[in-house]
């Protein structure tokens, strides 16, 4: 049996998809308030069989501060795909980020002891990386830097890496994935599902850039390693780095929309006094703080070296994933849906 949570995510969904492809039994951790529904019909963009391997999906509800709940979730389980995290890059949500990410992977962890468990992939972020190698890119040694000002979700994700780490000193047969920016389909109003809804939304774009991956890449890598039995690494999942405003705006051609225009960087810092002043009057501008700022303007190549190497894994291209993901988020939009 193998075990997934974040099992309803963009992410989550599509590992699950490709181990029931390969035979597998597979138990998904949910919400008693996620909508199944919606996971069975994104299983459409992937298969044609959707329904078929949707039925073979054995859920349970988890409560991630109950070990005991953790431990009735893991039993017959050998295998942990840890894909559960609450992503956000507002201040209001930093307590329940640093709960859900960092006591959720420990809780989960602490669960694993005395389990059938010998192999856990932990889904972690590109967003943990500082240090530049000597190409001048981040890669899997730039370690996280905790004198530099980050987002409260980049601190979160490296704690729950010390999480990781600390099960695998222990024993425990873990590996640690990195992905960028994960272009998917369904869940289109959370987490990186909503890239497409931003970039429609929104007419404005930063001077910075990002890097991104496919979702099916992301899945495809995650049990590749599991099967190949590599632990004791991670590996920083990236198909291309982008500017916001090529990406953006290729996504937004795709919608027949017009160009975002940039915001410059005194708007964002008149932004950021707005925050000082007035953000608890007006709770967006509380968005605007000096790392989110640092985050959107700055444009850092990541490589994806690694990963190429180990596995020999060819990435699908930026502009080719979002052809295919943003047709099914233009179908998903069309009035008979």
């Amino acid at each position: 049996m193998v075990f997934v949570t974040g099992a309803t995510g963009i992410l989550g969904r599509v590992i699950i998809l490709e181990l029931l492809k390969k035979g597998k039994n597979v138990r998904g951790a949910k919400r008693p308030t996620s909508n199944l529904n919606e996971v069975q019909h994104s299983y459409q963009f992937y298969t044609e069989n959707p329904d078929d391997f949707f039925n073979r999906i054995e859920w349970v509800d988890v409560d991630f501060d109950d070990i005991n709940s953790l431990q009735d979730a893991l039993k017959g389980v050998e295998e942990v795909y840890h894909c559960a995290a609450k992503v956000s890059f507002h201040p209001q949500d930093e307590k329940e980020m640093y709960h859900t990410n960092i006591k959720g992977t420990e809780n989960l962890l602490f669960a694993c002891e005395g389990s059938g468990v010998t192999k856990f992939l932990h889904v972690s972020s590109v967003a943990v990386l500082d240090g530049f190698n000597e190409k001048g890119e981040l890669d899997e040694g730039s370690d996280f830097n905790p004198k530099i000002d980050h987002p409260a979700y980049a601190i979160s994700k490296h704690l729950s890496e010390m999480e990781v780490w600390r099960a695998s000193a222990e024993g425990l047969n873990t590996v640690i994935i990195n992905p960028a920016i994960i272009i998917g389909s369904g869940n289109w109003s959370q987490s990186s599902g909503e890239l497409f809804s931003t970039f429609e939304k929104n007419n404005f774009t930063f001077s910075g850039g990002s890097s991104y991956v496919d979702v099916r890449d992301v899945a495809k890598i995650s049990l590749e390693l599991m099967e190949n039995n590599i632990f004791g690494e991670r590996f920083i999942l990236v198909s291309e780095n982008k500017r916001y405003a090529e990406a953006g705006n290729y996504i937004r051609k795709k919608l027949g929309l017009k160009d975002a225009r940039i915001l410059s960087q005194t708007v964002l810092n008149a932004g950021r006094l707005a925050n000082i002043l007035f953000g608890w009057l007006i709770p967006k501008l509380k968005m605007v703080t000096k790392s989110n700022i640092e985050s959107i303007t700055s444009f850092n190549t990541i490589s994806n070296q690694k990963i190429k190497e180990k596995l020999n894994y060819q990435f699908i291209p930026v502009q080719e994933s979002i052809d295919f993901h943003i047709n099914n988020y233009i179908n998903d939009k069309k009035p008979n849906k």
